[in-house]
């Protein structure tokens, strides 16, 4: 049994963006071949500078057949479906992002739909069956109440008018803002109220992003470039998703916003990022100045990781977030079990791109010694337990 909360699914072909909102910027897939196709980013409206070449994809990106061929072969019973975060579109017009969002959701949902249910051999805490697809959305967070309407709309149930989905992915930031700004607190709170799983994937890796707040006025806005450190050796990759991955833990920790809302589930892809390796820096911190970081909560980073409830009885909880398992390193993937409990850490793998896990789950199965137990509750207990099968 295997959950991979962590893969990635296109439509095979959408409209042209850029033309339905009279501005460049948007993601196009360009076909070239028998399963292959480019994912580029318009740079003009009239064609008149090519577009720029964002990554090459295979069939496994939008073909459901491929990916149960896949998922077959490495032993995964279940994926959780999300859009690849290029297309969160945060920097474009509000209704022009929600429009692209609503056809992005429509379709994860159709493909969930479309495949029922399971086979034999799951687990009773399943209840016996479970679906090859599991969904979360996508919402355009630069317009706050636009995103709480989109995911109410997700995320209610089939048989109710709704698209079904176990919750969202949504960026580290949204154009600069930190997610545990109070600007971004009703959407937290929406999805607390709506049981919505939040799985916070890195993007924007220090983007020219600061300050802009796109409308659906003005002049057509820009979407952000990398920062020129991030250009050679694939660094906003390599380096930039789990410094930003771990700004983003810090943020949600700093601001309080999960001691406001006790019953929020957030889960950080990369394994969270560098917070497992700056946490006692982080403590140290709140420690020394708490003057800077301890203004909008007493709760340190530490007690939201501090396992043991009564030492006396035994007693011990899971941090209060969750993380993946994608860190490439078994001593890595001990660490952050050690700090938050392996009932907070989820089979994630980045399906279907290089920088993710070829064979969902190959590094927890390789770790010798693993009580079955553990090796249960990463591979696929967490999951079911983050998104509520």
């Amino acid at each position: 049994m295997k959950i991979d909360l962590h893969t990635h699914i296109l439509p095979e072909k959408w409209p042209d963006w850029t033309r339905k909102s009279g501005y460049a910027g948007w993601i196009a897939l360009e076909h070239h071949g028998a399963g292959c196709a480019r994912m580029c980013q318009t740079c003009s409206t009239d064609g008149s500078s090519p577009p720029r070449f964002f990554r090459d994809v295979r069939a496994n990106l939008w073909d459901p057949q491929a990916r149960l061929a896949d998922m077959q072969r490495t032993g995964v019973t279940t994926q959780v479906l999300s859009t690849v975060p290029v297309m969160f579109s945060y920097w474009a017009r509000p209704r022009d992002a929600l429009d692209l969002a609503r056809l992005l959701n429509d379709h994860v949902s159709g493909v969930v739909s479309a495949h029922g249910t399971g086979g034999a051999g799951v687990p009773p805490a399943l209840g016996g069956s479970s679906r090859p697809f599991e969904g979360l959305a996508t919402v355009p967070l630069q317009d706050i109440d636009l995103a709480i309407r989109e995911l109410e709309r997700c995320t209610t149930p089939t048989d109710r008018g709704g698209l079904g989905l176990r919750g969202v992915q949504i960026g580290t930031n949204v154009n600069g803002l930190n997610l545990g700004e109070p600007e971004l607190f009703p959407f937290f709170e929406a999805a607390q109220r709506l049981d919505a799983a939040v799985f916070v994937h890195p993007w924007d890796m220090l983007g020219a992003t600061f300050g802009h707040r796109p409308t659906n006025q003005g002049p057509p806005p820009v979407p952000p470039e990398a920062h020129p450190r991030y250009a050679k050796y694939w660094m906003a990759w390599l380096v930039g998703m789990p410094a930003e991955t771990g700004m983003a833990v810090a943020s949600v920790l700093l601001s309080g916003l999960l001691d406001k809302l006790p019953r929020l589930r957030m889960c950080f892809a990369h394994g969270g990022g560098s917070f497992t390796g700056t946490i006692g820096r982080l403590e140290h911190g709140f420690e020394a100045r708490p003057d800077l970081c301890a203004v909008d909560t007493k709760k340190s980073p530490r007690q939201h990781v501090l396992r043991i409830v009564d030492a006396q009885r035994g007693e011990v909880r899971p941090a209060s977030f969750y993380v993946d398992s994608l860190v490439h390193d078994a001593g890595a993937l001990g660490t952050i079990c050690g700090l938050l409990g392996a009932e907070r850490v989820a089979l994630g793998s980045d399906y279907p791109f290089p920088l993710g896990e070829e064979h969902p789950g190959a590094l927890i199965e390789s770790i010798r010694g693993l009580p079955d137990s553990m090796r249960e509750q990463l591979l696929w207990k967490t999951a079911a337990e983050f998104l509520r099968l």
